[in-house]
Formats: structure tokens, sequence, C-alpha cells
């Protein structure tokens, strides 16, 4: 009897060691739910990788696909919500949801990080509890026109008007447009007198873009000297699409540029079908985005090793990516 007893006070030791394990790790650790606008994006799935890597061992992290649909993404907060998060890092489908989506976390009483697609500023200055990670579109807007100056200039000189084509992201995404309009601004201000041919949005994506392309190439044809692209998912496209009437061997060659230094871009540098690229810094930028969140999500004041704290801003830098350096990005 006393083996059997003995025994018995033992079970009932180790279990209540269990429950007490368990309600101390769901003490302990805050709650950041993390909504993405769409989890296929080739860049954002670089950004959720490094929140989930920060965040291991620190945070319980829900991370969720937002699946391209703003109503999708406000049933999600909803949830975040309910459930009493510590914290939500959004990456918005729509950019003008995010007044709304603030009012619910401020009712809420939960502290909320934008990333990636930046809020209207009459929407940050609605709570001192939103923040926003990102980067700014119009560096690397910049930074394409003068990696698409530089190759004109040394391969056709100032003299040549520039005919281009623009494959925007989407209408409205404030990296779009900067983006846009700041690299055709770079190649002009490096003397250089250009033609836009066309434009048109391919929603960041690759299939999307090949398409265009294939329609572009077919109204224009050899007039086109230049395509540039909001992102490298889209340049891939426009490579893909170019390759099907004969570019890319013999020495036929057309410039692409793209944003984002992916791996795929890396590799198209590589093999010398793409111009070049930017890097939008998706590791700092995830990086930040979970420093963020996990400060609001212990009441503490945030900051962050991985871009530079302008008020409720955070900006992670932008760096040209050619192929004279892209293996330092590898």
């Amino acid at each position: 009897m006393r083996k059997v007893l003995a025994f018995a006070l033992v079970l009932v030791a180790l279990s209540t060691m269990v429950i007490v394990g368990c309600t101390a790790q769901k003490g302990g650790l805050p709650e950041i739910g993390v909504a993405i606008y769409k989890f296929d994006d080739t860049f954002m799935s670089y950004t959720r990788n490094a929140i989930e890597q920060n965040g291991q061992g620190k945070a319980k992290i829900t991370m969720v696909d937002s699946q391209n649909a703003q109503p999708v993404q406000m049933d999600q907060v909803d949830q975040f919500i309910t459930k009493q998060m510590s914290a939500i890092a959004i990456n918005p489908v729509d950019r003008t949801a995010a007044g709304t989506i603030i009012d619910k976390a401020q009712a809420g009483g939960i502290p909320v990080v934008f990333f990636n697609r930046e809020p209207f500023p009459e929407d940050m200055e609605k709570w001192d509890k939103v923040y926003y990670i990102g980067a700014k579109a119009e560096e690397s807007g910049t930074m394409q026109g003068e990696i698409a100056a530089e190759w004109w200039i040394a391969n056709k000189g100032r003299d040549q008007v520039l005919r281009y084509i623009m494959l925007k992201g989407e209408p409205g995404h404030q990296d779009a447009e900067l983006r846009t309009e700041y690299s055709i601004r770079a190649v002009r201000d490096a003397g250089i007198r250009v033609q836009r041919l066309a434009e048109d949005t391919a929603m960041w994506d690759r299939p999307k873009a090949v398409d265009k392309m294939d329609a572009f190439w077919s109204l224009y044809g050899d007039q086109i000297d230049m395509v540039f692209c909001n992102n490298d998912d889209m340049a891939l496209g426009v490579i893909e699409s170019l390759r099907k009437v004969g570019f890319f061997q013999d020495d036929r060659y057309l410039p692409v540029v793209g944003v984002d230094a992916t791996d795929p871009a890396l590799q198209a540098l590589a093999e010398g079908t793409l111009l070049g690229t930017v890097l939008n810094d998706a590791k700092n930028q995830g990086k930040a985005t979970f420093d963020i969140a996990y400060a609001l999500a212990n009441g503490l004041n945030p900051t962050t090793t991985a871009g530079s704290m302008d008020g409720r801003y955070v900006w992670v830098p932008y760096q040209k990516v050619t192929r004279d350096n892209y293996r330092d990005f590898q």
C-alpha cells in the first residue's frame, strides 16, 4: 500500500508540474497576431519568415494569410481583438482600410504595427499606439533610375531618347506610385530624354507580368528600349516573356530593372538577364516589425536596431544591386 500511495503521489506531482509549466508559458509569452496580405508574394514570404525567426522563444505568433482580400483581413483583425492579442502587426491588403483597423484596435486596447503598406498620415495620427515599418519608396525608385541611366549612357549615350515600358505594382500603393515617379525622374536628372510607350499594372505578380509584356511586345516590338518594374516578380515575368521572342540569347538583350533583390532576381543577375534591382530589406523590415510589436505587447518604449526611427515610423534603407555586387547579397 505504501508503494502504491507513493506512486500515486508522484503522478499527482508530475501532473501538477505539467499544468503549471503550460500555464507559465502561456502567461509568460505575449501573443502577437500577424496578418499578411497574401502568403504567396515572394517579398512578403521573406518578411514573415523574419518575423517568425525573431519571435522564436520570445512571443507566441499567430500568422494568417489575408488572401489579398480586405474583408478577409478585417475578419482576422476582429479575431485577433476577440482573442485579446497583446499586439497585432498588419500588412494591409488596402492601405485605405488602415483607419478602420486602427479604430478597431484602439477600441480593444491593442497596439498595432503596420508594415510594407503605409497608412495615410491622418490615420497614423489617430492613436499613439500605432507604428509603421517600411522603406522610403522614392529611394528605391531613384536607385532604379540611376541603374538604368548608367547603363543607357554607357551603351547608347545621352543623345538618344529612351523609350520605356512601366509595370506598376498596384494602383494607389505608395511603393508603386513613388517607384514609378522617381525612377523616371532619376533618368531625366541624368540628362536623358525619355518617352513612355506604355504603363500598366501587374499587381506585383509574375504571371500577370508575362501576359502584360506579351501584349506590349505585340504592340511596340523593337521600339521598346527598357522595361521598369516596381518589383522583381514582375521583372522576372517580363524576362520570361522576352525569352519567348528570342531575347537573352545570341547577344540579343533588352534591359529590365526591378526592386526587392529576391533570390530568383539575384539568379537572373548572375545569368545576365536582369540589369539590376534594389534591395528591399525584408530581413530587417521583419525584425523591426517584431521588435516594435514585442515592445508594445510588453508595455515598453518601442526600439529597434533594424532601421532608423522617426517618431512612430521606422525606415529601413534600400541598396542598389547590380551584376557588380549581387554576390554580396546572396
